[in-house]
């Protein structure tokens, strides 16, 4: 927490209470959902459902340490996850927008049902 912007974040994150947190990245069409098993139960099935709904692979661990997900899963215990919108060249296009859009609208629905 050196930076004035993960500073503003972790504030956000201790004040507000979030029951999960939803961090976007761009490319790869997965997402991350574990750090060091520290993630509570309830993150599998979260992450199976984001899975069906969006048809993006979940992955539970990678060798990754300084992410606001894995600081967020350590700090709270609670559902968190690194979606990585779509695929192709960085920055991607504004043309894959409408795509990652209507993929994404699953995920957000079951986000906020589950």
């Amino acid at each position: 927490m050196t930076e004035p912007e993960s500073i503003a974040m972790a504030n956000l994150a201790a004040n507000s209470n979030f029951d999960r947190l939803l961090a976007f990245h761009t490319q790869g069409e997965e997402f991350y959902w574990g750090y060091e098993g520290l993630e509570p139960p309830e993150s599998a099935l979260i992450a199976k459902e984001f899975e069906r709904v969006s048809g993006y692979k979940a992955i539970q661990y990678v060798d990754s340490h300084a992410g606001y997900k894995d600081w967020f899963i350590q700090e709270f215990r609670r559902p968190g996850f690194t979606i990585e919108l779509g695929k192709g060249i960085n920055p991607l296009p504004l043309s894959h927008l409408e795509k990652i859009i209507v993929t994404m609208e699953g995920l957000f629905f079951a986000a906020l049902a589950m």
